[in-house]
């Protein structure tokens, strides 16, 4: 099955800085776009930054100029690199997939979700 392993969370002090990596397996392939998403307790889950095929970052309003996106296509990987975190970062960190299943015989890419991994920036 797709399995989508995230790595990189925990705990961190206000203004300090963390890098979350997700690495989707190898039977995905067509990759559309790769993201993460974040829930924080009470509130619904929102996009942080995507990264499609062609390259284009997109960001959230509110972690523009402090978070950056990439991804290395040839590992399937992407990664979060997060700076100057603020309380309100605090939230479980999902990473998405948009892409085909390989052997599937679908011709249109679906959705996989990681387990999420928490972060928590607190004092």
């Amino acid at each position: 099955q797709v399995q989508l392993v995230e790595s990189g969370g925990g705990l961190v002090h206000p203004g300090g800085s963390l890098t979350l990596s997700c690495a989707a397996s190898r039977n995905i392939f067509s990759i559309v776009a790769m993201a993460w998403y974040r829930q924080a307790p009470g509130k619904q889950r929102e996009l942080v930054a995507i990264a499609n095929e062609r390259g284009t970052t997109n960001y959230a309003d509110s972690v523009k100029g402090r978070f950056t996106i990439s991804r290395d296509n040839t590992k399937n990987t992407v990664y979060l690199q997060m700076s100057s975190l603020k309380p309100e970062a605090t939230a479980v960190y999902y990473c998405y997939v948009k892409g085909i299943e390989c052997y599937s015989g679908s011709y249109n890419p679906d959705d996989y979700w990681g387990q999420g991994t928490q972060v928590t920036v607190s004092s």
